[in-house]
């Protein structure tokens, strides 16, 4: 999606105040975008540097077609330069190479922007050269640093940076990303319900104990839906040798949640009060009952109907 688009539809209140920041030409030198995965944090550092740059800006909105516009696109601007983790770290030397062009002739006299990707990769040399950089700044540029940790940030880089928060997709649109990848339907479904982190619903998704946890929950599911006695049987059998955690316990009792919610949205679950039954049970194991005593309780109160 074009930077304009996304950002006008996903981080509407960001947007405006960015597009504020540049038409009254009050730009930080520096700014840290963070968020999660997928938020918009570098659709953001690339409009504002052919927001700068464009020929033919049209009401306030880079052109994206003039020369200028092309070049950022296509990562071959002279002057705006991105910079990310090589392997698994931003490197000293990759910082010192990006203060370097800021050191050539002439080049202090020509606004420049540098973004930084994964800036919480930087090595604890890279991050420092970079801190004495802003600290003392060659010539007119705009930085722009993007994380999704900021916990990992020097506190003196956050300092000398304007923080701007990137809100959380909605849920909608991060069914649309996990479909866009193509996450099979029902895992997306799943996924919105637990987070609303682009970055963590992807980790999850590729998770072995979460997929066969789910599938193991949609069966027991579909044994409980259809009054199946074999649906007492499958928590000894299936569910208890499967979630010896208690975070394990919990999560199994929150996918039949969600399985159930789903059914209800769409009219096909007859009596509501399961999802009663179900939050009852979550509340027994949050009391220390054994998981094996709350699945089965759950199951039987199901399977007779016995919701009050």
């Amino acid at each position: 999606m074009e930077e304009t688009t996304f950002l006008a539809t996903h981080q509407p209140r960001l947007f405006k105040q960015i597009k504020k920041m540049i038409e009254h030409g009050h730009l930080a030198h520096a700014y840290l975008f963070e968020g999660d995965q997928g938020t918009g944090k570098h659709e953001a550092s690339l409009w504002i540097a052919k927001r700068l740059f464009c020929e033919e800006p049209q009401a306030g909105n880079p052109c994206n077609h003039c020369m200028q516009c092309v070049r950022i696109d296509q990562g071959e601007h002279p002057n705006v330069r991105v910079v990310k983790p090589d392997g698994l770290t931003i490197k000293v030397e990759q910082i010192r190479q990006l203060q370097s062009e800021f050191t050539k002739s002439g080049f202090e006299q020509k606004l420049q922007c540098f973004i930084i990707q994964e800036a919480d990769k930087m090595s604890v040399q890279a991050a420092n050269s970079l801190l004495k950089f802003l600290e003392e700044p060659e010539g007119t540029f705009v930085a722009m640093l993007e994380t999704n940790a900021l916990g990992k940030i020097l506190p003196t880089i956050q300092s000398r940076c304007q923080v701007l928060h990137f809100s959380p997709l909605s849920k909608d649109r991060l069914f649309e990303r996990l479909q866009e990848i193509e996450i099979p339907l029902l895992t997306a479904k799943l996924l919105v319900q637990l987070t609303n982190s682009f970055e963590k619903a992807v980790e999850i998704s590729t998770d072995e104990w979460f997929n066969d946890a789910k599938d193991s929950v949609n069966k027991w599911f579909q044994l409980l839906k259809n009054q199946s006695p074999n649906a007492y049987l499958f928590v000894q059998r299936k569910l208890v040798p499967k979630a010896k955690e208690r975070s394990q316990q919990e999560r199994l009792l929150q996918l039949l949640q969600l399985l159930y919610q789903q059914e209800l949205k769409q009219g096909q679950l007859a009596d509501s009060n399961a999802l009663e039954a179900i939050l009852d049970a979550k509340k027994k194991l949050a009391a220390n009952v054994s998981f094996q005593n709350v699945a089965e309780q759950l199951a039987l109160r199901l399977l007779n109907k016995k919701y009050k």
